[in-house]
């Protein structure tokens, strides 16, 4: 059992930066791959970034690319985004998730991928 915990949000300038941090407990951490969802009010949940179990491979939704960082600590069962440059549009709840990584694909993009969630942080980013 993994059980997640987001930090790290909060209220940002247009152009500014966050750091959010997934924090997980269990001893299998380290062996599952690991994505970032946001969801804005009255829209569905979106993937924003994905990193594989080793942090080897990641992935990023268009909008993001160049913008953010997806990166991990497994020593310290950590998952990090890094987000610069923040735009209006980003405001959103953002999620950490993840599951046990399997040899079928290095990362994960959907939302039904994904066996554990956090209880999400907010970031608002102002005009």
């Amino acid at each position: 059992q993994v059980q997640l915990v987001e930090s790290g949000g909060g209220l940002v300038q247009a152009g500014g930066s966050l750091r959010l941090s997934c924090t997980a407990s269990g001893r299998t951490f380290s062996s599952h791959a690991t994505g970032w969802f946001r969801q804005a009010p009255g829209n569905e949940r979106e993937f924003v970034a994905a990193i594989s179990w080793n942090g080897e491979y990641q992935y990023y939704e268009e909008s993001v690319l160049s913008r953010f960082t997806i990166s991990r600590e497994n020593a310290k069962n950590l998952v990090y985004l890094q987000m610069n440059s923040l735009k209006p549009e980003d405001t959103a709840v953002y999620y950490c998730a993840s599951k046990r990584a399997t040899s079928d694909s290095h990362y994960y993009t959907g939302v039904t991928d994904y066996d554990y969630w956090g209880q999400g942080t907010q970031v608002t980013v102002s005009s």
